[in-house]
């Protein structure tokens, strides 16, 4: 199987590439891939892998957008991945691997910090990459001021750039607001 990778910002998705990228993600979680949840996905850097080179089958993707994240009085720059899927009929074949690798050298090249909400499903993915839950207290700037999210304690990852500082685990991780799922 021959797999052509492209790199591109949403404002360069072809005519139809939004609905087919769409159509793997609600069949990669089994339908439990919100309107919010694509809408978070947006925005940023989309690395989708089709087989056969370009204009083929669609068989994996993943986003980053830029959220900033508030820790120890800092506005962190920060690189989300969002939407990392593979078509089920392709797992197991390394692909969600290179789609993270041109991720995390967008992250690198652009951010402080990486940042991703792991399901119990992709978190060996990740780890194996070097991404760590982050130990510390998860928020976010609610419209009505800083809020605790204890439920995406121990499934929010962070993966650091080589050469940058990592957040201090003792301290608090408050994200931006955003409509739907919040991380």
């Amino acid at each position: 199987m021959t797999v052509t990778l492209t790199l591109t910002h949403t404002a360069g998705l072809g005519p139809g590439e939004p609905r087919e990228v769409r159509a793997l993600l609600d069949a990669a979680f089994d339908g439990d891939f919100a309107d919010e949840d694509f809408e978070h996905a947006l925005g940023g850097m989309h690395v989708l892998l089709r087989e056969d080179g370009p204009g083929g089958a669609l068989v994996a993707h993943g986003s980053v957008v830029q959220r900033r994240v508030l820790h120890g009085g800092r506005a962190l720059r920060t690189g989300y991945v969002e939407a990392v899927a593979v078509r089920a009929d392709r797992r197991r074949r390394g692909l969600a691997g290179q789609v993270m690798a041109e991720l995390e050298r967008v992250i690198g090249g652009a951010y402080v910090l990486g940042a991703l909400s792991a399901s119990e499903a992709g978190a060996a993915l990740y780890e194996g990459r070097g991404w760590r839950p982050y130990p510390g207290t998860i928020g976010v700037l609610g419209p009505t001021g800083p809020e605790r999210l204890p439920e995406e304690e121990g499934s929010t990852y962070l993966w650091t750039p080589p050469g940058a500082t990592p957040p201090d685990p003792a301290g608090r991780l408050d994200f931006d607001w955003r409509d739907g799922d919040v991380l």
